[in-house]
């Protein structure tokens, strides 16, 4: 006679709902900290730091040339933890890439500068900007899948979401750290030693963020291949030669959202700071108050896909950003701070419409044996070709 099963307390399920999703999101929050860091601390003092010898718009442009170093190394990162994720599992690849990715910028704010140990300072930074660039490859696919992969099917887009807000709460959370360091400190003293506390506070969010995931369970779907033995054998190479067109739509759709945001942020930085139409801390909190209003936006926009659909969500938010970016272009530099906030805020709400879907609209696209390799690669794949080039 069987044992009925002891049903889990809805004390234990939330704790399980909770673990799930928090795991998730602290993964993305790091990978967009990384990433808006980075690019601050590009425009305002790497080129002085690790480029000193340069002219001061050629050692920002060099500074700039590293950041793009990260884009490029993503899609080697999406094929090598693509695989890890198709052959062991999500949580292998959630582990590893938390630790590559917060250890790399760990690494930076430790890397001496050009004036310590010459040219090696600034090969030492590219080389850690690819290792930084590999472990964001598998990060927003592990993220993703985790969260969808133990959804229920009627909020599977509501629960991917999750790690979408990362992109805002990353670029929050890393402006606030210059902000108020900026604030605290002399310029030379911010210039000497002080960018390289955020850095340092990425390796401790990346730690916080290994141990949490450690604590998270497989995901049902991977479960479930596990025990059929329907895993692929060789995702990278299948991927490839059976979902060629498929990985190059897919990444279309990501270079879209890419672009855009990167052009509300990091572009109209040194667009409105270097033409002197406002200071950088006043930038800086304009767009994060934008960046604050695309967060909470972001779960409105993955509820209303659940409901109406993901594909059609993107198609909506594809128009939307079309129509909004042209406009924004022009009205940098019209009106000062309130046009500038105002019409940010419109672009980013146009870009969730498309982005706050996307955790359930790539993943769907690709079968549960072959969904990391099919995801990580089309995701950053349109992530270099919307990111990586200069604005």
């Amino acid at each position: 006679m069987s044992v009925p099963r002891t049903p889990r307390r809805p004390s234990a399920a939330r704790g399980a709902v909770n673990r799930v999703t928090t795991a998730a999101l602290i993964g993305t929050v790091i990978e967009f900290y990384d990433f808006a860091l980075y690019a601050t601390a590009a425009a305002l003092v790497l080129g002085p730091v690790f480029f000193p010898e340069a002219a001061p718009a050629t050692a920002t442009l060099a500074a700039f040339g590293t950041f793009a170093t990260g884009f490029v190394a993503r899609p080697l990162g999406s094929l090598l933890f693509g695989h890890i994720g198709d052959r062991f599992g999500r949580r292998a690849v959630l582990r590893s890439t938390v630790l590559v990715t917060g250890l790399a910028t760990l690494a930076i704010g430790l890397l001496p500068g050009y004036d310590r140990i010459g040219t090696a300072a600034p090969v030492c930074l590219v080389l850690l900007r690819f290792v930084q660039g590999l472990g964001i490859g598998g990060e927003w696919t592990g993220a993703v899948l985790l969260a969808g992969e133990h959804a229920p099917p009627r909020h599977r887009g509501l629960w991917a979401s999750l790690p979408q807000t990362g992109p805002a709460l990353g670029f929050l959370l890393a402006n606030g750290c210059v902000l108020v360091l900026s604030a605290a400190l002399t310029a030379e003293q911010f210039t000497s030693w002080g960018w390289r506390i955020p850095f340092w506070c990425g390796g401790l969010l990346a730690v916080a963020g290994y141990l949490l995931r450690s604590a998270v369970t497989e995901t049902p779907v991977f479960a479930r291949l596990t025990g059929d033995g329907s895993r692929a054998a060789a995702p990278v190479r299948e991927v490839l030669r059976r979902h060629g067109p498929r990985v190059l739509l897919v990444a279309g759709a990501v270079t879209c959202t890419y672009a855009v945001h990167y052009t509300a942020t990091t572009w109209a930085m040194a667009h409105v700071t270097g033409r002197g139409i406002a200071t950088a801390t006043a930038t800086l909190l304009c767009l994060m108050a934008a960046m604050a209003v695309m967060a909470a936006a972001t779960p409105v926009a993955a509820a209303l896909g659940d409901r109406w659909g993901a594909r059609r969500m993107s198609l909506a938010g594809c128009v939307a950003m079309a129509l909004c970016t042209v406009p924004y272009v022009g009205l940098l530099g019209r009106g000062g701070l309130p046009v500038l906030w105002a019409s940010t805020t419109v672009l980013l709400l146009a870009l969730i419409t498309m982005l706050g879907v996307q955790g359930r609209f790539v993943p769907g696209q690709f079968t549960p044996r072959l969904r990391t390799t099919g995801t990580a690669l089309s995701y950053n794949l349109g992530a270099v070709l919307g990111g990586a080039p200069p604005r």
